[in-house]
Formats: structure tokens, sequence, C-alpha cells
């Protein structure tokens, strides 16, 4: 009886909903020039945790850890462009999924620190 309670939980979701959310999980999407955006006053936060941002990190970056984003959300202003990091960017999507649902207007997944810290240097 248990396993059909929980059967009877699951939310259904459409296929276009389903791409939608792992192209924002992945940070897949249009185009967008990081470099551009950094240059124009880009927020670049990454969420990993103070060791591993202390090991490496883009300069310029703040290092918010995932686990206290919510606290710190007041702190930042909400229309001004954000670009996320973590070590492989799953927890990126997180952060940003957190800041827009929290009225943050411009918020884009930059996925690994490394990855993004190439494509700001190289576009």
């Amino acid at each position: 009886m248990e396993q059909l309670a929980d059967i009877k939980k699951i939310k259904y979701i459409s296929i276009s909903e389903m791409i939608e959310l792992l192209k924002s999980l992945f940070g897949i999407g249009p185009k967008v020039s990081y470099k551009e955006l950094v240059q124009n006053g880009a927020i670049i936060l990454d969420v990993r945790t103070k060791g591993e941002f202390q090991g490496g990190h883009i300069r310029g970056s703040v290092n918010v850890p995932l686990a206290n984003l919510n606290g710190h959300l007041s702190k930042m202003k909400k229309n001004k462009p954000v670009i996320t990091c973590c070590a492989s960017g799953s927890r990126s999507a997180s952060a940003k999924s957190i800041l827009k649902s929290n009225g943050f207007e411009e918020v884009y997944n930059g996925g690994s620190w490394v990855s993004l810290q190439n494509k700001i240097r190289l576009q």
C-alpha cells in the first residue's frame, strides 16, 4: 500500500517541460558571451565550498557556497547580471534556479569555473 501512495505523489510533466528542465539544469540555451557580460559588470558567483574556492577560482568572483546562498540573497542586487559557477555545473544550476525563483532578473549558469574562465578569456 505504501508503494501505491508513493506512486500517487509523482508529478507528471510534459516532454517539452522535461527538455526545458534539462536545458536549465545543464546551462544549455542560447549562445551567451560571458566575456561581454563580465565586461558589462556581471557578478561571477562561485557556489563551491570555501575550501574548493581557495584551491582556485576566477579572479574577481564572489564565493557564496550553495548551502549559504539563501542567507546572502538580500545582500545581492537583483537587477545586476549574475553568472553562477561551481566545479561541474550542477551546483551552479541549482544556484541559478534559486536566484531566478527569488526575483533575480538575469542569471546565467556558467558551468564549471574552469570552463567559464576559459570562455571569458577566449570569447
